[in-house]
């Protein structure tokens, strides 16, 4: 019996703990921190898996970083089973300075027939054309100028997106998130 309630008050402490754990208890704070637009070039290789070349003349824009972006890079897209894509990019921005760095994101991408069907007419898309379009930029360089970018985590959201094989590019606003 002593075991049993023993259990009991376990399991009752157990309960108010959990409900406690669901709560809120921190925030995520971004800074914006460049703008970054890459033109493309797509291959789809079957139904579920597209790859996108970086063309040249992309470049980025903002308050502490502003430069070009590099030839090569791409995006390995994935279909998934539920229709959501994901992404997997990497490629290299060189700053006006002359300083390079690796950016890699991945990322996830929510669409709808109107939206594809606005790509295939060839419409530029912005923000709220795309049911969702999330990016998670990481950086890394040796430049002493921009090591800061080596210790933090960036979010992207799609500000402008056309899909037509002869300007198709994509548009990022990007955020370190704190």
């Amino acid at each position: 019996m002593k075991r049993r309630s023993a259990a009991c008050a376990l399991v009752i402490a157990l309960s108010g703990f959990g409900a406690g754990a669901h709560a809120q208890t921190t925030q995520v704070v971004t800074d914006y921190l460049m703008t970054a637009h890459i033109p493309t070039e797509r291959k789809s290789i079957d139904s579920n898996t597209t790859i996108v070349n970086i063309l040249p003349g992309g470049w980025v824009k903002g308050p502490k970083i502003s430069g070009k972006i590099l030839p090569p890079g791409g995006d390995w897209i994935r279909a998934t089973p539920s229709g959501a894509l994901r992404l997997d990019v990497r490629l290299t921005i060189e700053t006006d300075d002359g300083a390079l760095i690796y950016m890699t994101y991945g990322g996830v991408v929510v669409g709808s027939k109107e939206a594809n069907d606005a790509l295939a007419r060839g419409e530029v898309l912005d923000d709220k054309g795309l049911p969702y379009f999330i990016t998670t930029p990481q950086f890394q360089t040796s430049s002493p100028k921009y090591d800061w970018l080596n210790k933090l985590q960036g979010i992207g959201k799609m500000a402008k997106y056309k899909r037509t094989p002869a300007d198709a590019f994509v548009v990022y606003d990007i955020f370190a998130a704190r």
